[in-house]
């Protein structure tokens, strides 16, 4: 059994009455994957708005199954903060597929670009003192509102995705395969966020599809997307 687990900040735990990508992933891997395979993380709440933390229950789709929903994702945290959770947490969860997207967060309060790619880096390290053979598909920082309004941020999150463009290079290796999976060229947040940021339903396909269609054309899982299945 192949089991994923996603990993991420807002964009991936959603909030309160969304789909989220994850479930746009867990339908698409349900119907084109030829293989058992389980979600998997030590969490499965979506972040609730109105109490301020992640403790809904109320997924768009109240028939998401609670073992589908398992995730390693959490609103405002990234790099910084997964990097000392995932040795642990592969080991436990014993994941075998990491889908990663994280990096807005750490750009927006923490970390430069060069620091935030240093975190990259040591987050591949410990996921690999888990498990040497642990594959992870990684998601450069997709467009938001905050590049769209302030050039010097923009400037930064390029840099940061040339740089975790060269770690993927760098540390990807025959028996733990690292791939960059592409930001849709279609994905625009005036369409696909409800708030210049975080996805609304065509969002979630993208990212899932961004995802998706990295595996199939790296490794041959499943199928390339349909966005809209």
């Amino acid at each position: 059994m192949l089991r994923f687990m996603p990993v991420g900040d807002s964009m991936t735990i959603g909030s309160a009455g969304e789909h989220t990508w994850r479930y746009r992933m867990w339908q698409h891997l349900r119907g084109t994957y030829g293989g058992p395979f389980a979600i998997v993380g030590p969490r499965e709440t979506l972040y609730d708005k109105a109490v301020d933390a992640p403790v809904s229950y109320e997924y768009a789709d109240p028939d998401f199954p609670r073992h589908a929903r398992r995730h390693l994702a959490g609103w405002g945290e990234g790099w910084l903060h997964m990097a000392p959770l995932i040795r642990e947490t592969v080991k436990r969860e014993r994941a075998d597929v990491l889908l990663v997207s994280l990096g807005l967060i750490d750009l927006g309060f923490y970390t430069n670009a060069v620091q935030t790619a240093e975190n990259v880096r040591r987050f591949v390290t410990e996921a690999r003192l888990a498990d040497p053979g642990v594959r992870m598909v990684l998601l450069p920082v997709i467009p938001n509102v905050r590049a769209e309004a302030d050039a010097d941020f923009a400037t930064e999150v390029d840099r940061f995705n040339e740089l975790l463009a060269k770690a993927v290079a760098d540390l990807d290796q025959p028996a733990s395969p690292l791939l960059l999976a592409s930001v849709p060229e279609s994905y625009d947040i005036h369409r696909d966020t409800y708030d210049g940021t975080h996805p609304n339903a065509s969002g979630e396909h993208k990212l899932a599809g961004a995802f998706a269609d990295a595996m199939y054309q790296a490794w041959g899982l499943g199928e390339a997307y349909a966005v809209g299945a």
